[in-house]
């Protein structure tokens, strides 16, 4: 994940600076015509995990990259309300420029990071994993699903390309979880796991008949996933996924399946409060 970040951070950043400023900071340029070398600290305002400090030296980066960084923290960190994370030296209208792009990133990131750990602290001595979804927000995919990672949790397929999941309306265009499965096993290549959602105990029992490596559990109530458990008895790997949240997931790990998935993670999470503050020539 980390080099995926490193070959398309750049062109996202570049797009979300172009949305924030279309032609000059005319705020910045009004009150800073001209160049004046200062600093700024980057403080937290809220307990939790960090996670997106490459992103958000990044963007000043790419305004001036003679700006300068001491940071105090990495990615991962647990971080307290209060805490100096980081001070940033450059020119100043740059600082003004890509304070808020920057914080959106960092924000963002270490909300998702925070949540997620909140939510794998509660797995942790099980052997269920926590995924993400493809429930992100346009164009932070990539920023999404590393602060994921950074929380604790792990990554469900990135797009459409990377892996088979046959979903309801999959399973309804092909006219069943046999038929879908079957289609699926002489499209792709073997290498590919072919995982398919289920809904009820007659979709579980197709499923397993189909020879699907993956069986999602979706929506279902406590007792039955336990029975397609009983069903699936070792011949697919087990997911189960539908409204997973903090405030339920506890409820869900003695099921004994493989993985969890959350949609939560990435579109529920609340951002971590961080603020620049301070800034001041030098």
């Amino acid at each position: 994940m980390r080099e995926l970040m490193n070959l398309n951070v750049d062109n996202l950043i570049l797009q979300a600076l172009r949305e924030d400023i279309t032609s000059e900071d005319i705020t910045t340029n009004s009150v800073m015509p001209n160049y004046q070398l200062g600093q700024v600290e980057l403080i937290c305002k809220q307990d939790g995990i960090i996670a997106g400090l490459s992103v958000f030296k990044r963007v000043f980066e790419l305004l001036d990259d003679n700006t300068e960084f001491d940071m105090k923290a990495k990615d991962g960190d647990e971080v307290k309300s209060g805490q100096l994370l980081g001070v940033i030296k450059g020119d100043i209208r740059v600082l003004l420029e890509g304070e808020r792009t920057a914080l959106n990133y960092l924000q963002r990131m270490s909300g998702i990071a925070t949540y997620t750990h909140s939510i794998a602290v509660l797995l942790k001595g099980s052997k269920t994993k926590l995924l993400d979804t493809r429930k992100t927000t346009p164009g932070m995919r990539i920023f999404e699903k590393y602060a994921v990672k950074v929380g604790g949790g792990y990554n469900h397929r990135y797009n459409l390309s990377d892996g088979i999941l046959l979903k309801d309306n999959h399973i309804g265009a092909a006219g069943g979880v046999k038929e879908a499965v079957t289609m699926a096993k002489e499209y792709a290549p073997f290498v590919r796991k072919i995982e398919v959602e289920v809904e009820n105990l007659t979709m579980v029992k197709e499923a397993v008949e189909a020879g699907a490596d993956i069986i999602m559990l979706d929506n279902m109530d406590k007792e039955t996933m336990k029975e397609a458990i009983k069903i699936i008895d070792g011949k697919a790997e087990t997911e189960c996924s539908g409204n997973v949240t903090k405030e339920n997931v506890a409820n869900l790990i003695d099921i004994g399946v493989d993985y969890i998935s959350s949609g939560a993670l990435t579109h529920s999470a609340p951002i971590l409060d961080l603020s620049l503050k301070n800034l001041h020539a030098i």
